[in-house]
């Protein structure tokens, strides 16, 4: 049986990274920062029972060494950062601190104790920033706009260098916007979603949104984390953007919700505290290799996501209700 330990098991991603290792009868290790702490994702795909939890400290290197000599797994899979955009010009400086120490850390303790053990590392569309040509291609170069950016940039640089100069088996995987059931509230699409099924019980709530003027490339979270398990299953690390290749307004995701659940767009402010200091106006990917090398298969619509996300959130409003 394969170990695989997994970082911010208490993300969308993690929970179905852990739900799809599971299946492929892989021992899964979850890292956590308490023993304690709730972890919904697990709980709602019901695999909490499932998981292994261990405490790890990613900014200790003996930490993480404990980690490994306890497990000796075949695949790690990075997934923790601080991965809020808006966060990161709060707080900068942890930002790239933890983002860059954490990859570093594992890395280096990797290529120490064991250099066959197989290494995913998150990174993400941000790294890109300004570009002169759409689609964005692994080669295009990179203009992060924040301090997340910047971070996940660095992460995916030093995973390259431990690849080319130690022969590692690191792969980056550049996902571009992939959502969810279990996205975090702070984020765009689940913001959307779950406020406005909540506006259907009370007409009077508002929603307050930045910038809709801006196009991103959206994807389902489910179908991107099978991506990062092809990626440590191949025989030759490379780094793979995953996303859906087309990119669609904020505005067009806003107007679709509201028109699906027969809501009035009035309810909308537009907030100057929610509209970033630097923001990208349009970015998709080119999700070509993944697809061909890979064999990876993503088709869907995003507005079939959403119809998908709609359906989840009004159920489990139900329920709670």
């Amino acid at each position: 049986m394969k170990v695989a330990v997994i970082t911010g098991i208490s993300g969308q991603d993690g929970a179905y990274l852990a739900q799809l290792l599971l299946s492929k009868n892989y021992k899964v290790v979850g890292i956590v920062r308490n023993l304690n702490q709730r972890l919904h994702g697990l709980e709602y795909l019901n695999i909490h029972d499932q998981i292994t939890l261990e405490l790890c400290d990613l900014w200790e290197q003996a930490s993480i060494l404990r980690l490994l000599s306890k497990y000796n797994p075949d695949e790690i899979y990075n997934l923790a950062a601080q991965s809020s955009v808006g966060l990161s010009f709060e707080y900068p400086v942890e930002t790239l601190k933890f983002n860059i120490t954490s990859v570093l850390n594992f890395l280096e303790v990797i290529r120490l104790f064991n250099k066959n053990i197989k290494f995913y590392q998150a990174s993400s569309s941000e790294m890109y920033g300004v570009v002169k040509e759409l689609p964005i291609k692994i080669t295009t170069p990179m203009h992060p706009l924040s301090p997340y950016a910047i971070s996940k940039a660095s992460g995916f640089w030093t995973g390259i260098n431990y690849r080319e100069a130690y022969g590692m088996h690191c792969c980056s995987g550049i996902l571009f916007n992939h959502e969810s059931y279990l996205r975090s509230h702070n984020f765009f699409v689940k913001k959307v979603v779950s406020q406005a099924v909540k506006m259907l019980k009370d007409s009077s709530l508002l929603m307050y949104l930045g910038n809709l003027d801006v196009n991103r490339d959206f994807g389902y979270a489910p179908k991107y984390v099978e991506a990062m398990w092809l990626m440590l299953n191949t025989d030759m690390p490379k780094d793979y953007i995953i996303c859906s290749g087309k990119s669609i307004s904020l505005r067009s995701i806003v107007e679709y919700v509201f028109d699906k659940l027969n809501l009035n767009t009035s309810n909308i402010r537009i907030s100057s505290d929610l509209i970033r200091p630097t923001d990208i106006l349009d970015i998709y990917g080119d999700n070509t290799e993944s697809v061909k090398v890979l064999g990876w298969n993503y088709d869907l619509d995003f507005y079939k996501v959403l119809d998908l996300l709609i359906e989840e959130e009004l159920m489990n409003n139900s329920l709670m209700n």
